[in-house]
C-alpha cells in the first residue's frame, strides 16, 4: 500500500485500527492490517478523524485587519462599512495572496474543505475572480466552495442580481443572499424568493446570510424555509447566522422549527463572531447571539459551526482552528453533556461536509484518503485541548506535520514531562 495509519482510534469505534491507503482512497481499516506500505504513521492510540470542514467563511476579506483602518467599535455595522471603503482599493493579487496564505494555515490546521461567501456587489467581480482562481490553484489539497453573496443587498444595491449571475457563470458554486440587510421587510422576504427561484432554475445550492441580527422580528429564516419547501429545494438550503433566533420568543420558535426540518434546511452558527458582533446595543443581562444550536439539532437539523473570519474588518483574531471555533460554541451553547460535546466535533466535520455536498467524505472503506491525526484520544478530548494536527493527510499524502504539544519540568519530585491528555 502507498501508507498505513497503524494504531488509530476513530470517532465512532472502540479500539484502535490500521487503515491501508492506496491510490488516494481508502483501502482497509482493520484491528491489525497485515499488509506494509511505503510510508506507516503509528498513531499510538491518537484519534484519526476525516478532515474539519468550515461551512461558513469570508475568504475575500481574510487576513485584512487594519486595511483601511481597525474596526474601532468593533461592530457589525462598523466592519461593513469598512469592507466598502476597502473595495475600491482591492486588487485581485492582493486577494489571492492573502487567501492563499490562508488556505496554507487551513491545510497545516487540518482544515481541507471551506465554503467562503465572496462580495459580488462590486461590478468588476474582483473577489470573485479572485477566488475562482484560488479555487483551481488549492484544488490538489484543499475543496473551495464559493458562495456568490451580494453583501449589500442583492435589491438594494443596484446591478447585484446581475452580477450575481455572472458569478455563477465564472465558477462561483452557491447562491448566497442577504435579506435582513434589504430596506424593507417586505423588500427582504422578495430577495429570497428571487434567488431561490434562481437557484431551483439552475439546480443549485442556496447559503443565505439570515437573520444576524438581534431584533427578534427578524423572521427571513420562515421564508427560507418556505420558499425551500414551495420550491423543492429540500436539502440543498442554507440559513446561516440565524442569531435573531437567540432573541425570538418560545412560542414562535416551536412553530419555526418544525417548518425548517418539514423543508431540510440547515443552519450554520459561527460562535466567535456571533458572540462578538451580537448584544452590542445591550447593557445587562446582555445576549449572547448564537442561535439555538441544542434545539435545532434535538430537531433533526444539520447544524454546523464555521468560522466567519479571520483578521478581517469584523474580527482581529483566528488562525483557522475549527477546534477553536468548537471549542466556543460548546461553551456558548452550554452543550458539555458527554453526547453535545461529541455533536459539537461533528458540527465542524462530518455535518458540514454534508451541508456542503463533498463526496467520498469519511474515515471508511472506499472514501478518499484525507484524515487528520490528532494529539488527543478522542473528539471530546481534542476539543479540550485544541489538540494537535501531528500529521494531515490528503488523498494518501501527508501535507503537513506539526510537533506533539508537551512541556518539560524542573520542578523536584515531579515529572520532567507534562503531557496534557488523560492517560487510560
Amino acid at each position: 500500500m502507498d501508507l498505513i495509519i497503524r494504531r488509530a482510534a476513530l470517532v465512532r469505534s472502540t479500539g484502535l485500527v490500521d487503515i491501508g491507503i492506496e491510490a488516494g482512497r481508502i483501502a482497509a481499516i482493520e484491528p491489525h492490517l497485515n499488509a506494509s506500505a511505503r510510508e506507516e504513521i503509528d498513531a499510538n492510540g491518537s484519534l484519526v478523524t476525516a478532515p474539519f470542514v468550515d461551512a461558513h467563511f469570508h475568504m475575500d476579506a481574510t487576513l485584512s485587519y487594519g486595511l483601511p483602518r481597525v474596526n474601532a467599535s468593533g461592530t457589525l455595522l462598523e466592519g461593513i462599512a469598512l469592507w466598502g471603503e476597502l473595495k475600491p482599493e482591492l486588487t485581485q493579487e492582493a486577494i489571492v495572496e492573502r487567501a492563499l496564505q490562508y488556505c496554507d494555515w487551513a491545510v497545516a490546521r487540518g482544515l481541507l474543505a471551506i465554503r467562503s461567501h465572496v462580495d459580488v456587489c462590486d461590478p468588476r467581480l474582483l473577489a470573485a475572480e479572485a477566488l475562482v482562481e484560488v479555487k483551481r490553484r488549492v484544488k490538489p489539497y484543499l475543496d473551495l466552495q464559493l458562495v456568490a453573496f451580494p453583501q449589500d443587498g442583492v435589491l438594494r444595491s443596484p446591478g447585484a442580481f446581475e452580477n450575481l449571475k455572472r458569478a455563477i457563470a465564472l465558477g462561483v458554486d452557491v447562491v448566497g443572499g442577504i435579506p435582513h440587510f434589504e430596506r424593507t421587510m417586505a423588500d427582504g422576504a422578495a430577495s429570497v424568493t428571487l434567488l431561490c427561484e434562481y437557484a431551483a432554475e439552475h439546480g443549485l445550492r442556496v447559503d443565505m446570510h439570515c437573520d444576524e441580527s438581534d431584533d427578534p422580528m427578524s423572521r427571513h429564516i420562515e421564508t427560507l424555509a418556505a420558499e425551500t419547501h414551495r420550491l423543492g429545494l429540500h436539502g440543498r438550503v442554507t440559513g446561516s447566522h440565524l442569531t435573531s433566533m437567540h432573541s425570538m420568543d418560545n412560542y414562535y420558535v416551536s412553530k419555526l422549527i418544525p417548518l425548517m426540518r418539514e423543508a431540510g434546511v440547515s443552519a450554520i452558527a459561527n460562535p466567535l463572531i456571533n458572540i462578538t458582533l451580537q448584544g452590542h446595543s445591550d447593557t445587562y443581562p446582555k445576549r449572547r447571539g448564537m442561535t439555538r444550536v441544542p434545539e435545532l439539532m434535538a430537531a433533526g437539523i444539520d447544524v454546523a459551526f464555521g468560522h466567519d473570519c479571520v483578521m478581517d474588518p469584523w474580527y482581529s483574531l483566528g488562525s483557522g482552528d475549527m477546534l477553536e471555533v468548537a471549542h466556543m460554541g460548546l461553551h456558548v451553547a452550554q452543550m458539555t453533556g458527554v453526547d453535545a460535546m461529541r455533536a459539537c466535533f461533528d458540527a465542524v466535520t462530518r455535518t458540514p461536509a454534508r451541508i456542503l455536498g463533498l463526496e467520498g467524505y469519511g474515515v471508511e472503506v472506499g472514501c478518499h484518503a484525507d484524515c487528520v491525526v490528532l494529539d488527543a484520544r478522542d473528539p471530546i478530548e481534542a476539543i479540550r485541548l485544541r489538540a494537535a494536527r501531528t500529521a494531515v493527510i490528503r488523498r494518501g499524502k501527508v501535507v503537513s506535520r506539526s510537533p506533539a504539544v508537551r512541556a518539560t519540568l524542573a520542578l523536584e519530585g515531579r515529572p520532567a514531562e507534562v503531557d496534557f491528555r488523560i492517560q487510560r
